[in-house]
């Protein structure tokens, strides 16, 4: 029987359109989960390219990774400047009961 090759999961590969990574984003803010919306901007920050994010919110590149990681814990402040340099607008709405 042959071996069947496997490789991780990337959701990076999959966002190629603003549409995407906004509807990307979108999905984890209603999970409501911190790590899970950290891990989201990670994603999304890969797939528009992490040196690009970087020189756009004036961060370092490896402190990006580290703070997008699924282990990273970023300031409020850093994951405004992410998502600006993204173009993504976060919104609120109030909740339906």
């Amino acid at each position: 029987m042959a071996k069947t090759k496997t490789r991780r999961y990337d959701a990076a590969e999959y966002l190629e359109t603003p549409e995407d990574m906004a509807a990307y984003l979108e999905a984890a803010l209603e999970d409501g989960e911190p790590a899970v919306i950290v891990q989201a901007l990670g994603a999304i920050a890969r797939a528009r390219g992490m040196s690009q994010i970087a020189r756009d919110t004036g961060l370092g590149r490896e402190s990006l990774y580290k703070a997008l990681s699924p282990e990273g814990n970023p300031e409020f402040a850093t994951v405004l400047k992410v998502v600006r340099a993204l173009g993504i607008k976060l919104h609120a709405e109030a909740e339906t009961v």
